[in-house]
């Protein structure tokens, strides 16, 4: 017998397991509900035989949330893990994400980092859209907080500039971002697929 699956979906969940989520993970490891690749282009359409909810397919619209806390800087094809997170959204549903900044310590010490992230990580997810094929739905950047180091924390006390200590190295260890789902008007989808077509 299947029940009903909550509508939050944890990626990358590792020893994050949360219990009011689906968990789903690269590696069987941890046990995750779900072992899968975010980055498979088969990823929705897929079914999975969970412990806690039975037979599961992964659909289009399916949650209102995706957590994700240090995950992304380890995939390799992020375009496509990124398209399977919108996919799999509900309009207005959210990406809610920590990542490591581009200049921390944290960014680089990980061999499996593949990437670091800054404030202008997000502008082919959300603006730029077109650019990735996306002509039907795109993100919105809805909040981005940055978390300081003790480095920051100490040039902060000193009066220096938010603006300035952002771009000092060591002075930002993360961040966090929210990103929303929202569906282009047809007025976008016709300008998203002539730029798609150029």
């Amino acid at each position: 017998m299947n029940v009903r699956a909550p509508p939050k979906l944890n990626i990358g969940s590792g020893k994050d397991f949360r219990n009011d989520c689906v968990n789903l993970d690269y590696s069987d490891y941890w046990k995750a509900d779900i072992i899968a690749d975010l980055s498979d282009g088969k990823l929705i359409g897929s079914v999975h035989s969970t412990d806690r909810f039975g037979s599961l397919e992964l659909e289009p619209d399916m949650f209102d949330e995706i957590i994700g806390n240090d995950v992304i800087e380890h995939i390799p094809d992020l375009v496509s893990a990124m398209t399977n997170c919108l996919n799999l959204l509900r309009e207005h549903g959210r990406l809610n994400i920590s990542v490591p900044y581009d200049l921390s310590y944290g960014a680089w010490q990980d061999p499996t980092h593949v990437r670091g992230f800054n404030e202008r990580s997000w502008l082919y997810y959300t603006e730029w859209h077109w650019y990735l094929g996306w002509t039907k739905a795109h993100f919105e950047l809805k909040k981005l907080s940055y978390f300081y180091s003790t480095v920051g924390a100490e040039l902060l006390d000193e009066g220096i500039d938010e603006k300035v200590v952002r771009r000092t190295p060591r002075a930002v260890d993360s961040m966090s971002v929210i990103l929303e789902k929202r569906l282009l008007s047809e007025t976008e989808e016709l300008a998203a697929e002539k730029w798609t077509h150029r």
